[in-house]
């Protein structure tokens, strides 16, 4: 009964997300974050409770990956050769001079949103939680319901570079357009982090070169994409990437089903039943001994070993199905069409093959859990965020070594281009901000000459790499899935607000789209900042005590302990002394909020800010001024040719 209750309140929460925009618009309705997160407070014995499978080692033919990574990074560097011809005035650079179709749109929206917590970070996350892990790719799948019906044909008839354009229409330029553009590079640099720790450790794990020196490689590439091809180069590198990317998990797929005569229920049976699996869930659970009456391997295929309570399952929930809505990168790809109804076109197209792939990863991942193990997966890389590399390998060898080899170093090439292609779109997001909303708005009063504005925009995309890599250094232990989903969290509750009611309020005002960037924005992080998402040394003390305590009592009672167990105990009274007196960067003993996900309570918090500042400080003429503005779009008067409905 309780699990039935659990799945309730998710589809509870997934549908108050898809219509909380009702009012707006006539219907209802990922990828992602902060970046000093750590992972879920375990005891230091906890991956060791079972035997790692001897298979999930990182071991790669190099010559042959790096070969792989050579060709993508070649292929991409010719696209940016060949864009930098048509990126020399800011409409190319900024939006691909509104030139892409309709079906090439779709494949580059897919390619922003499926990052490397998708492909790397989704499989971990469900391979180690389980159904929780599910959970993610759950929302993400119909994230794009709110794009489609309430954000895409509006902000291509308003729109012309940044969401700036859109929330300046009828509020007060100037401070609108800062805030806009602050809150543009927190959400886009949080989202950032996630793909540049992607590539680090897959580097770092695989490769061998260290986590540092790979995330600068990567940062140094996507400024030459950025600064040189613009939003031309970007579009191509995403469309090809989702292209390998959806191969790719299809092949994934296809091979892990293969072993289970392509029948999915026979899948999930076997992860029930599987051993180690069920071993695994025991050591999350906390049970030093086995509970009586209780199916460990069921209770994987059940919620709560990583989302442990209602709320936090509904306020994911929230995050993931209304983030996209208002992650800056994705509304920048209307800007991309010639009009809206080949915006509508595109979201369609992106909503079909995301949907396809988010199906795909619940096979990887489960498909990983049962063949690697997640003990196998954790000892490699404890945020599972090298699941996808190592079960590609697995695969492959079981029909012959060589197989195993070209199948992880395509995997692995694969992930590099996701990671290429995103962050290339979250620096043009940043970029545009600062130099187009910032620099030549605000600065500069809308006066400054083609030449200026260029150098602006690439000036700062070397500046968002820089700041990027610095915060990925400190977010180097965190699962990639995790860290999009706090970042969507973050952008629902301040950019979707503001955009959304600044579209469908009449009473919106300059004030009320300030209070929900803002309030919104920074509410998200601070509940974030004291979340259970940061590392609380003393708890991780906690957990050691108990299980050296167990360890103990069953030592002193007479019972020789394996050699398993005597790793543990030695383990857990050194992780102990190390932790019992820490506190979290914030300086806390816990946290102060329970939430792992804190949407479900900045959500409302960026509408309600809204609403109450637009009503303490009404504007006569931007009230006056939402005729015009419903006019635009709905027509695109002023922006785009008119076409046929």
């Amino acid at each position: 009964m309780s699990t039935i209750l659990r799945l309730a309140a998710f589809r509870l929460g997934l549908l108050v997300a898809t219509m909380i925009q009702a009012p707006a618009v006539a219907g209802v309705d990922t990828a992602g974050a902060p970046a000093l997160l750590a992972p879920a407070q375990v005891p230091a014995a906890a991956a060791s409770v079972a035997a790692a499978a001897p298979y999930a080692v990182v071991k790669s033919n190099k010559p042959l990956t790096i070969g792989l990574f050579v060709i993508i990074i070649g292929l991409t560097l010719a696209i940016v050769f060949w864009a930098a011809g048509r990126s020399r005035k800011k409409s190319g650079f900024y939006a691909a001079r509104s030139s892409i179709s309709g079906l090439q749109n779709g494949w580059a929206i897919a390619g922003d949103y499926m990052s490397a917590a998708t492909f790397l970070g989704m499989a971990g996350l469900i391979s180690l939680n389980g159904f929780d892990g599910f959970l993610y790719p759950t929302g993400w799948m119909v994230a794009f319901v709110t794009v489609l019906l309430v954000v895409a044909e509006p902000c291509r008839n308003i729109g012309k570079y940044t969401v700036g354009d859109i929330l300046s229409v009828r509020a007060s330029a100037k401070p609108v357009r800062a805030a806009a553009a602050v809150v543009t590079v927190f959400v886009s640099t949080f989202y950032l982090t996630a793909q540049l720790v992607g590539a680090g450790k897959l580097m770092e794990l695989l490769l061998g070169v260290p986590y540092s020196m790979s995330i600068v490689g990567v940062a140094v590439l996507i400024s030459i994409y950025v600064v040189f091809g613009g939003m031309i180069a970007t579009t191509w590198v995403q469309i090809i990437k989702a292209a390998l990317l959806v191969s790719g998990g299809a092949l994934l797929s296809f091979l892990v089903l293969l072993k289970f005569g392509m029948n999915p229920l026979r899948l999930m049976e076997n992860v029930a039943n599987n051993t180690q699996i069920q071993s695994w869930v025991q050591t999350k659970l906390g049970h030093v001994t086995p509970q009586p009456g209780l199916d460990y391997g069921q209770r994987y295929l059940e919620p709560g070993l990583f989302l442990h309570g209602v709320w936090d399952q509904i306020s994911l929930g929230m995050a993931v199905c209304l983030g996209a809505a208002g992650m800056p990168h994705i509304l920048m790809r209307f800007f991309t069409v010639p009009d809206a109804k080949t915006a509508r076109k595109s979201v369609v197209v992106a909503m079909f093959i995301i949907a396809l792939f988010f199906l795909l990863t619940t096979f990887m991942g489960y498909g990983a859990a049962t063949r690697l193990t997640p003990q196998g997966i954790a000892e490699v890389d404890k945020t599972g965020n090298m699941a996808n590399p190592l079960l590609a390998r697995f695969l492959g060898s079981e029909f012959h070594p060589m197989l195993g080899d070209l199948l992880q170093a395509f995997v692995c090439a694969v992930a590099f281009a996701t990671i290429l292609a995103v962050v290339s779109g979250l620096v043009l997001a940043c970029s545009a901000a600062i130099s187009h909303d910032v620099y030549t708005k605000v600065i500069k009063n809308g006066r400054a000459d083609q030449a200026s504005q260029m150098r602006a925009a690439r000036l700062t995309s070397l500046v968002v790499g820089v700041v990027a890599v610095i915060i990925a250094f400190a977010a180097e232990r965190q699962n990639v899935a995790h860290l999009v989903a706090l970042a969507f969290a973050v952008s629902a509750s301040g950019m979707l607000p503001a955009v959304v009611l600044t579209l469908f309020w009449k009473k919106m005002s300059t004030a009320g789209v300030m209070a929900a960037l803002l309030i919104g924005t920074f509410s998200g992080i601070g509940l974030v900042l004291v979340s259970p998402n940061m590392q609380y040394p003393q708890l991780i003390a906690a957990a050691d005590q108990k299980v050296f305590a167990a360890l103990e009592t069953k030592q002193a009672a007479g019972t020789t302990l394996s050699d398993t167990e005597t790793t543990d105990l030695a383990n857990a009274k050194t992780s102990y002394a190390a932790n019992k007196d820490g506190t979290s960067i914030m300086g806390l003993a816990k946290p102060l909020f329970p939430l792992k996900v804190p949407a479900i309570l900045c959500i409302p918090l960026g509408f309600l800010s809204a609403f109450i500042f637009s009503l303490l400080f009404p504007s006569k003429r931007e009230q006056d001024a939402f005729e015009e503005l419903y006019v635009r779009q709905t027509t695109g008067i002023g922006v785009s040719a008119s076409v046929a409905h």
